[in-house]
């Protein structure tokens, strides 16, 4: 089920205004962490030599209304859509970013994206996994320009599962760059564009399908900094709307069917999360009632969690506790034997990250022996020899962004609460044990460590804000009373 489907969508809090100078200093974090930020000279030069000469394939699909999906004010493109009716069922026509037409194996480009790992989004600047002559421009699925993609066809039959895959690279024009809120608003008002009309349809029935296969899907809102009006920074809660949800499905389905390609074959790198342990899922169970969720018999966590509300304070401290049942995701190479665990327990099946190969780093390799092993090849030696070296990259650069948004954030709450130690504030408690817990303030995106004996998940207490040090980036309240 869908954000907007639960009455979420997008959590609006109120701005708060800035409450003194000295603003957090994003920039002292990313140095702190270690965060990789000008390109040196010769990736630059071999980024720009690339951009230049780009390499077309023969396949021509510009013929394909594709149109991509963003955020809005994107600029690192690596999706573009078409979604159609076909006899039985439908067809998906995804076309991805091909960055492996203009980064070379070995290259500078190639080593500096594995020194980097991914994408990282602070807020105030991007720091980018490739030189923004390539994730912004020549690689990117900008619209009315030609590109290379790698353009993967999947046919659904009626009940959303697939029966065939094509996979080929293919020049492609996008028609329109898309924006989620804009796009949320023609589905509301029944209008979206041709190559979008039927995103509802399968999203929902990708959605169904995930949900009886025992996907885990949290959904719980995110805290994000982002710019005050007035200058300054400050905090929302930001929710998926539906059509994320709807179009994040299309991304599943083609990264479940690179894995389903890999497996087959004995080679490939899988994105895993191992079964839930019984024990947590038990006390997630016992935990139920105390909190307002309904568990029926027979029912799988996943239905479970679909079905919860996450404003409902009870609701949103059971959805952190669920948090502990998507814990050990990891990277999982192979070649030969397929490994003991290929599956993603989130997504209750097999699964490969290769639809965002701009901003991660091991979804261009994915890629590559994807197609490979839709033309009926071996995956070059070169390209196998690094698979085994990608999860320990992912990991650190995992860590790393990780730490820098846990740490923008904790920076933004002890910056806005500055100067209000000793104020009283009406929160929810999300989680607690032995005196301590997290505090979740109402009407505002801050979270924070309270103390206090009478602590329980799911109640509404004040607290009195004790400390906000910005230099330690943190904040601590006590409880002061029941509510």
């Amino acid at each position: 089920m869908s954000a907007q489907e639960r009455g979420r969508g997008p959590i609006r809090v109120p701005r708060w205004p800035s409450a003194a100078t000295g603003e957090p200093d994003f920039a002292a974090i990313r140095a702190e962490f270690e965060v990789p930020e000008e390109f040196p000279p010769d990736v630059l030069a071999e980024a720009e030599t690339a951009a230049r000469e780009p390499q077309l394939p023969e396949l021509d699909a510009t013929d394909l209304p594709l149109v991509t999906l963003d955020p809005v004010g994107s600029r690192d493109l690596d999706q573009a859509v078409h979604l159609a009716a076909r006899e039985g069922g439908y067809r998906v026509s995804y076309a991805i970013a091909d960055v492996g037409a203009f980064v070379r194996l070995g290259g500078p480009v190639d080593r500096e994206a594995r020194r980097r790992g991914q994408t990282l989004y602070s807020p105030d600047r991007r720091t980018p996994l490739h030189p923004p002559v390539l994730s912004e421009d020549a690689a990117s699925l900008l619209p009315d320009v030609l590109r290379p993609a790698v353009l993967w066809t999947i046919d659904l039959d009626a009940d959303g599962e697939p029966v065939r895959l094509e996979l080929r690279r293919a020049r492609v024009r996008s028609r329109a760059q898309l924006d989620y809120p804009s796009v949320q608003a023609q589905a509301d008002a029944g209008t979206l564009p041709e190559p979008l009309a039927l995103l509802p349809e399968i999203g929902r029935l990708l959605q169904r399908r995930a949900a009886e296969r025992g996907a885990v899907e949290l959904g719980t809102p995110e805290q994000e900094v982002v710019a005050a009006p007035g200058g300054g920074w400050t905090l929302e809660l930001r929710g998926d709307l539906a059509v994320e949800g709807w179009n994040a499905e299309i991304s599943l389905l083609t990264g479940r069917c690179a894995a389903a390609l890999m497996l087959e074959a004995g080679v490939g790198l899988l994105r895993t999360l191992p079964p839930a342990r019984p024990e947590d899922v038990d006390r997630l169970r016992l935990l139920a009632p105390a909190l307002d969720v309904a568990w029926p018999p027979g029912t799988a966590p996943g239905q479970v969690i679909s079905g919860v509300n996450p404003a409902r304070p009870a609701h949103a401290a059971f959805l952190e506790e669920a948090a502990t049942l998507l814990r050990g995701a990891a990277y999982t190479p192979f070649d030969g034997a397929p490994p003991e665990q290929p599956v993603h327990s989130g997504v209750a099946a097999p699964y490969a990250h290769v639809t965002a190969p701009l901003r991660r780093l091991v979804d261009r390799f994915g890629t590559e022996v994807c197609l490979a092993l839709s033309a009926g090849r071996e995956p070059e030696d070169e390209l196998r020899a690094a698979l085994p070296d990608l999860p320990p990259l992912m990991a650190t650069s995992d860590r790393r962004t990780r730490d820098v948004e846990r740490a923008a954030i904790d920076a933004t709450e002890a910056w806005l609460l500055r100067g209000r130690e000793g104020e009283i504030f009406s929160a929810v408690v999300v989680d607690a044990g032995n005196g301590r817990g997290t505090v979740a303030l109402d009407g505002l995106a801050i979270r924070g460590r309270c103390e206090g004996a009478a602590l329980a998940p799911g109640t509404r207490v004040r607290v009195r804000l004790e400390a906000a040090d910005v230099a330690d980036r943190s904040v601590r309240f006590r409880l002061a009373e029941a509510s």
